[in-house]
């Protein structure tokens, strides 16, 4: 356009003549001639792409697209795929963009993956349906890097999304997932969007049609929504909550988000969720926040009392007092061996029931094998039988957590009752922590430390009279004061028997 006006002006203001133009713009006088006669013309594209050095192969890469149209859609010809079979298979020579150009023509002849890379501009209506997937991120839970699982819900009118952690992808985390989200949005979807997750989904049917799982559907039924299945391998019917997947781990999941334990990680992440709101999406003029604030009206409401979200079960407790749950074995008091016991699993902890009375709680285990023993259930067996206190499991697992204090103590009981008899005495220090805070055991047991106390009994006095001063100056109030006693006597006396 610059070299059209300045041939036209350079002829009719400055008279310049036809030749003298051709030699300073390079154009031929044809083209100068044309110029001064008319309008601007532009570029007018070729009928026929000629396509010289990619000619000789185009019947092979139309042989190729037409079989594709009998196989798999993933099993199909890219134009990546077309261009290194030509240059290992026939020798071509030429560009890889005029074949990515080729390809592209003929797939739209033959109707080839057209339809996919094309998307319809939908517009959900409000408070109707909202869509849930998993996704999976590092975290750090009490200085130990771990693999956790992450639930995502997110409504397809607003975009408010709700994210939460759990250690698995289990049917009870995927329950109590859901039971969060409701409480979250202040309501139920009407229709839920997921893919055939093996919690939902026993089978896939043909079509739309699936056989759910029994404890799903009374699930769904409780909270009267509809779930609504993607075809299989079909993730981008859900591209919403897809998206919020990479989303999440981006932005609330960098840096590795560290804390003490899992309910404090969702705290913050449950913070990170409610923030959220001030993002436009594409094609709205309100953000998110004021979008859920209209959508809130249109949910459903939640059921008085949640769903019992819990699993029981009978267990025969083995030879080592513990119970199997889950390929897990969780302990209970020793003299409980070889009975039968009720079981009930909620989504973080085991409870173990005999005659109507909780014996024992347990955070749950996920992985396999593994061992949740409470020291309190084999204390009184291992005083017994004190030769087994230093490969005991419940010891050596306890031990890694002692404080510097008790092993001191477990160490001078020893010296000086000997061994078997110290480790008698210790033991019964180590009961303490059933009656006891583990501070203020702790903090005893530096006290006898310092007074060089060498048997239990002392150690039990200083927590007696530490948790009984001030109720005794309490109800001693008109007496004069009373010394504080000299447990040293404990170390002169003897102590032991």
């Amino acid at each position: 356009m610059d070299q059209y006006e300045y041939i036209r002006t350079a002829q009719r203001v400055y008279g310049t003549n036809i030749s003298e133009l051709a030699r300073q713009t390079g154009h031929s006088r044809n083209t100068i001639k044309k110029a001064l006669r008319g309008e601007a013309w532009g570029y007018s594209e070729r009928e026929q792409q000629l396509f010289p050095v990619l000619g000789p192969y185009r019947t092979i890469i139309e042989e190729w697209l037409k079989k594709d149209k009998d196989q798999p859609k993933k099993q199909r010809h890219t134009a990546r795929r077309v261009y290194n079979r030509l240059r290992t298979e026939q020798d071509y020579r030429g560009s890889e963009s005029n074949v990515r150009r080729y390809v592209r023509m003929v797939q739209m002849e033959l109707g080839l993956d057209i339809a996919g890379q094309t998307f319809i501009a939908c517009e959900p209506e409000a408070g109707q349906e909202a869509e849930v997937d998993w996704g999976t991120a590092t975290a750090i839970v009490g200085g130990e890097k771990v693999r956790l699982k992450f639930f995502c819900m997110r409504s397809k009118y607003s975009g408010k999304h709700f994210v939460r952690f759990y250690p698995c992808e289990r049917q009870q985390a995927f329950f109590d997932a859901h039971i969060q989200a409701f409480d979250f949005f202040g309501g139920i979807f009407p229709v839920l969007i997921y893919d055939n997750l093996t919690t939902a989904v026993r089978k896939i049917l043909q079509g739309k049609r699936r056989l759910e799982q029994e404890s799903f559907s009374k699930f769904k039924a409780y909270y009267s929504f509809i779930a609504r299945f993607c075809n299989a391998d079909s993730g981008n019917e859900k591209g919403g909550v897809e998206g919020l997947v990479g989303f999440a781990r981006r932005n609330y999941m960098v840096p590795v988000p560290e804390a003490e334990s899992l309910e404090e990680l969702n705290e913050k992440l449950l913070a990170d969720c409610l923030s959220y709101g001030s993002h436009k999406m594409a094609g709205r003029s309100e953000n998110v926040a004021d979008l859920f604030e209209g959508e809130k009206a249109h949910l459903l409401d939640q059921p008085n009392i949640a769903f019992s979200n819990t699993r029981p079960g009978d267990a025969r407790v083995d030879k080592y007092a513990t119970v199997t749950v889950d390929k897990n074995r969780y302990s209970v008091p020793w003299k409980y061996a070889g009975r039968r016991l009720k079981t009930i699993v909620h989504v973080d902890r085991v409870e173990i029931f005999a005659d109507g009375k909780r014996l024992a709680v347990h955070e749950r285990l996920f992985a396999n094998n593994k061992w949740s023993l409470a020291p309190e259930h084999y204390l009184e067996l291992i005083q017994q039988r004190p030769t087994s206190f230093a490969s005991a499991r419940v010891i050596r697992q306890w031990r890694e957590h002692w404080p510097q204090s008790l092993h001191q103590l477990l160490a001078n009981f020893c010296h000086i009752q000997g061994e078997t008899k110290g480790i008698k005495d210790f033991i019964a220090v180590l009961m303490l922590y059933s009656r006891y805070k583990a501070d203020e055991v702790e903090t005893a047991v530096e006290l006898a430390l310092e007074k060089n106390l060498s048997c239990s009994e002392g150690v039990r006095h200083l927590l007696i009279y530490s948790n009984e001063e001030i109720v005794s100056i309490a109800q001693l109030a008109d007496w004069s004061s009373l010394p504080s006693p000299d447990v040293s006597l404990y170390g002169v006396l003897g102590g032991v028997q």
